[in-house]
């Protein structure tokens, strides 16, 4: 199957060709002439890859960066773990762990910001999603918490972390 490309900027005329049986997509220029081809597999690892806060921008209202906090949870039943996060967020946490807990679990959680280690947060979340193995040796296992009742300090002193910690990356 053919689909002309109409809409992205500056590939109007290209086409892109799926060829199910060689479970392959290529590219053509508005000429006709190959660009590339892509295997099902390679356009299958690169969404795989792609990092959480790209992943999964279109669902959080708050923007998120890479950092490694020291983080304690408990679960409803009292159970108590540390942990570190892998990123951070206005609207939750990813905690790092090789046996996360199911979507939908309630938490309490506890952490301190690095810019403001004397002031330890605490916030009642549940668990939004898991990654129960690594990805492609670059992200680990753990689960996205989503903070459903925090403070709002502790939320505003998280969003202009992270915004400090975005623009620190950009430069």
């Amino acid at each position: 199957m053919k689909f002309p490309v109409t809409m992205t900027a500056g590939h109007d005329g290209a086409i892109l060709e799926v060829d199910a049986d060689q479970e392959s997509i290529s590219l053509h220029d508005q000429h006709g002439e190959l660009l590339g081809t892509l295997s099902w597999q390679e356009i299958i690892e690169r969404i795989v890859a792609t990092d959480d806060a790209q992943r999964f921008a279109h669902a959080r209202a708050h923007a998120r960066a890479p950092l490694a906090v020291k983080v304690r949870y408990t679960t409803p039943e009292g159970k108590q773990y540390d942990s570190l996060t892998g990123g951070i967020g206005g609207g939750g946490l990813f905690i790092e762990s090789s046996t996360p807990l199911a979507p939908g679990t309630e938490l309490a959680v506890e952490f301190t910001l690095p810019d403001r280690p004397w002031a330890k947060h605490t916030a009642k979340a549940k668990v939004a999603w898991t990654r129960n193995k690594p990805e492609r040796f670059l992200l680990f296992p753990g689960m996205g918490v989503q903070f459903t009742d925090i403070d709002d300090q502790a939320r505003k002193e998280l969003v202009e972390l992270v915004a400090a910690l975005n623009r620190s990356r950009v430069m």
